[in-house]
């Protein structure tokens, strides 16, 4: 991993699955990614709900989480009260704008001048 880079390419994709038949990316990692506990990005989320349609992100059911600990042989959701949220790529990327932690901020202003 560069310099330059916020999270190295390998690790990001580690942390990509497919459900429901879309690659999507879940609260926990994301929340990791971003530096930010899962708590305080699930608040951004609903205090910006307007941001993330159903194309941008959803909730987990039961049945989709044990397919994923079947996958994963580690589980890290052990202690969670409620289902995982799972976010498409723009559901990512418009997690970095309602975010304020510096790694958001900056993954915000890299995406702005990749799209220019």
């Amino acid at each position: 991993m560069s310099e330059n880079e916020l999270v190295s390419v390998e690790d990001i994709d580690n942390r990509i699955y497919t459900i429901r038949g879309v690659q999507v990316m879940l609260d926990e990692d994301l929340s990791a990614l971003y530096g930010v506990e899962t708590k305080v990005l699930n608040q951004a989320v609903k205090r910006n709900r307007e941001r993330f349609p159903v194309e941008f992100m959803f909730q987990l059911n039961e049945s989709e989480i044990g397919i994923l600990r079947s996958q994963i042989v580690t589980s890290s959701w052990g202690g969670r009260r409620y289902l995982p949220y799972a976010f498409t790529e723009q559901g990512v990327a418009m997690l970095s704008t309602v975010l304020r932690s510096e790694t958001a901020i900056r993954v915000s202003i890299e995406r702005e001048a990749l799209d220019a």
